[in-house]
């Protein structure tokens, strides 16, 4: 783990260099750590695919003094955590009218959108960090058969419960916004919610597995065009 400062009040601990479900375990075991010992002056912690960001009052902590006592901290993890997160389902409703990306995805690798929708469906998804937009859980990794680039141009408008693609990552926009990812679906559950802990249905170790339904239960389950 290197420890380096980033801002006045900021450190960033790196654990690894690109995005690997071990390196996630091992960012996520430090991060829980943390909260638990609840060490004073410590104002925030951000854990992301490989990093954390800390945040910290300049009254309690220097950058040295702060990165000797993370490194203590550290050195008594395990290498390892058999703790797999929680499996969350997320029921999806593929079709043209909610997913308008899911034929060119499917023309793109030669394939038809049922088996885009297979490849996509019958995984699990590590959750590595949630940010972009409260509730926007960056998950991975999906099948290198239907890896599929952010679009040339973003659209202004992505519907919310929108399930979407990019290279080897996917998501769901939890609110309507702006956004360059591949739309194959959408979801009715509701992503963000104020009274959820950290706004977020998901958090960083969950285990996601999509779930296709059709199009009455879509609309049953509260579903929208």
């Amino acid at each position: 783990m290197s420890c380096k400062a980033v801002a006045v009040d900021g450190l960033l601990l790196e654990f690894g260099e690109r995005i690997d479900p071990e390196i996630s375990r091992r960012v996520l075991s430090f991060y829980r750590r943390l909260k638990e010992l609840a060490l004073p002056g410590i104002v925030e912690i951000i854990p992301s695919y490989a990093t954390l960001y800390l945040q910290f009052d300049l009254f309690h902590w220097d950058h040295e003094s702060l990165c000797r006592r993370l490194r203590v901290i550290a050195d008594s993890l395990p290498e390892s955590e058999n703790d797999k997160g929680r499996l969350v389902e997320i029921p999806v409703h593929y079709s043209r009218e909610t997913g308008p990306d899911l034929e060119r995805v499917a023309s793109i690798h030669g394939l038809n959108v049922e088996e885009v929708i297979r490849l996509h469906s019958q995984r699990e998804y590590r959750v590595y960090t949630v940010g972009f937009l409260p509730g926007f859980a960056y998950m991975g990794s999906v099948d290198e058969r239907i890896a599929t680039p952010r679009l040339g141009t973003p659209r202004a408008r992505v519907p919310k419960g929108s399930v979407a693609l990019a290279n080897l990552q996917c998501a769901v926009y939890p609110l309507e916004s702006p956004g360059g990812w591949n739309l194959l679906g959408r979801t009715p559950v509701e992503l963000f919610d104020p009274e959820m802990e950290g706004f977020s249905l998901l958090r960083p170790g969950d285990l996601v597995r999509f779930r296709p339904i059709d199009r009455e239960a879509y609309f049953a389950a509260g579903g929208e065009l």
